[in-house]
């Protein structure tokens, strides 16, 4: 017969490979599992690119414009990183392009009280099939699909209290009938807190995932007002499914004051209202190039994997058929300026949309999204941030994923024509001298002393500044 004090030697050996075991196959299960900070990040590590429906066509977008928009794009800008095709508002509405001026607009929705494609402009949702055929077919191309909506629950589904998928819920106990967006009046906003108003995003999330939808643009709800709740409610409704969506919330200017809340609910927020083809404006909407950089300065220190503030969409190029503001129209943005968009939006890492209609892209817009060195600052640097801000210039650097050296963007506000002078102490930078290449004109300067550069009115150069 063994001994007791061999009995308890051989229960704590017993013991002890039980809890090793325990420990390993637990942190297998972390391994397999990430927590969901983890996930959100997974979802956006870098800002997302691609391109959006509004700026071009409005409310009238159909599904051939939709293909042959992706079609352009995984021909011409997939290599680049460019990878969100998003159909913008509207795509519930089959009278959307047909009604007159002022006259109500009709909507389709399934017996759950939830949007789904009108037939007459996405024929392929026939019989139900929603948009998971034309999402089946943009993921075929290797891109990924997007859609807009307004935030709250239909006020259709409300007057005839449809029931919520899944649930015993309907649609009246989720409804908030005092709250509607305050310029679309389409839908109701959610009771906060009500079990039926979970349920409902709950099932729209359920919906959208079945489809294959990976982005999902939300209206009314980071401004105009912001609905901190309604944020939350949708982030936990996403959460619960198992296919990962994309949560970007417009419009702008979202409250810095709510950054936090912010990067714990969504991977893009609008930073300001809408942004069209002017330099600058005194009024809300229309937003230009000019009025962002203030509002950029402020956002910058909150970016980072998994959350981007959004400078918004690139109305560049081609702005037709129907333009989203104002007539049909090829950008209004000098050259000059269009670079200095896209370098502020690129130097900033705000996500990169195109608004311009992809099937009409000219050579020099072809040339400027397709600028590898300059979508690289973009996707793969840190530390952005604005080192001189004046009425007439800016001066912004960020840091190369490689660690070497600096990325610098000089900024031309004015509307003359100046010339810079900086040192590299000027800037922070500590070295006397650094290898200096032009990202726009993609040549190399050699060894440089500091930044000497005459830009036009609203123009830009962007280097990097490397010390090898």
């Amino acid at each position: 017969m063994p001994s007791k004090r061999i009995m308890r030697r051989a229960v704590i050996l017993l013991s002890a490979a039980c809890a090793f075991f325990c420990i390993c196959n637990l942190a297998a299960q972390v391994a397999a599992n990430p927590p969901k900070n983890e996930e959100k990040i997974s979802l956006a590590p870098t800002p997302p690119m691609g391109w959006n429906s509004w700026d071009s066509y409005g409310e009238t977008v159909t599904e051939s414009d939709i293909r042959a928009n992706a079609e352009w794009m995984a021909e011409h800008l997939k290599s680049y990183g460019w990878e969100y095709i998003v159909v913008d508002e509207g795509w519930y509405v089959p009278n959307q392009a047909a009604r007159p001026s002022g006259a109500a607009p009709e909507f389709t929705l399934d017996a759950y009280g939830r949007y789904i494609p009108a037939v007459n402009t996405i024929p392929s949702a026939e019989n139900g099939a929603g948009f998971k055929p034309l999402a089946d077919y943009i993921h075929s191309l290797g891109l990924k699909f997007g859609i807009h909506i307004l935030r709250g629950i239909p006020k259709e589904a409300v007057t005839r209290n449809l029931p919520i998928a899944g649930t015993r819920y309907r649609a009246k106990a989720a409804a908030d009938v005092t709250d509607s967006c305050p310029w679309n009046t389409y839908n109701y906003g959610l009771k906060v807190g009500s079990p039926a108003s979970q349920a409902y995003y709950d099932s729209i999330a359920k919906l959208y995932a079945d489809w294959g939808v990976d982005f999902l643009k939300v209206d009314c709800i980071s401004s105009h007002p912001y609905k901190g709740d309604e944020i939350r409610m949708l982030s936990t409704a996403l959460h619960k499914i198992h296919h990962p969506i994309v949560l970007s919330l417009s419009p702008g200017p979202a409250p810095l004051e709510k950054s936090a809340e912010l990067r714990r609910h969504a991977q893009m927020w609008r930073i300001s209202d809408d942004v069209w083809d002017v330099w600058m404006s005194d009024k809300d909407l229309p937003q230009g190039v000019g009025n962002q950089f203030a509002r950029a300065a402020k956002w910058a220190a909150t970016s980072g994997p998994g959350h981007w503030p959004d400078a918004d969409m690139l109305p560049l190029g081609r702005l037709e058929p129907n333009a989203g503001w104002e007539k049909p129209r090829t950008t209004r943005l000098t050259l000059d300026e269009q670079r200095t968009l896209l370098t502020l939006w690129s130097i900033f890492r705000s996500p990169l949309m195109m608004g311009g209609n992809l099937t009409l892209t000219d050579e020099w817009t072809e040339s400027a999204l397709t600028n590898a060195e300059l979508i690289g600052v973009d996707q793969h640097s840190t530390g952005s941030h604005a080192v001189i801000s004046t009425e007439k210039s800016a001066v912004w650097l960020s840091t190369p994923e490689s660690g070497d050296g600096a990325y610098i963007a000089v900024f031309n506000l004015d509307a003359a024509p100046q010339s810079f002078h900086y040192s590299w102490k000027d800037l922070g930078l500590k070295r006397a001298n650094y290898n200096l290449r032009d990202i726009w004109e993609h040549e190399d300067k050699g060894s440089k002393e500091s930044v000497d550069v005459t830009l036009p009115p609203h123009g830009s150069a962007i280097y990097w500044a490397s010390e090898k």
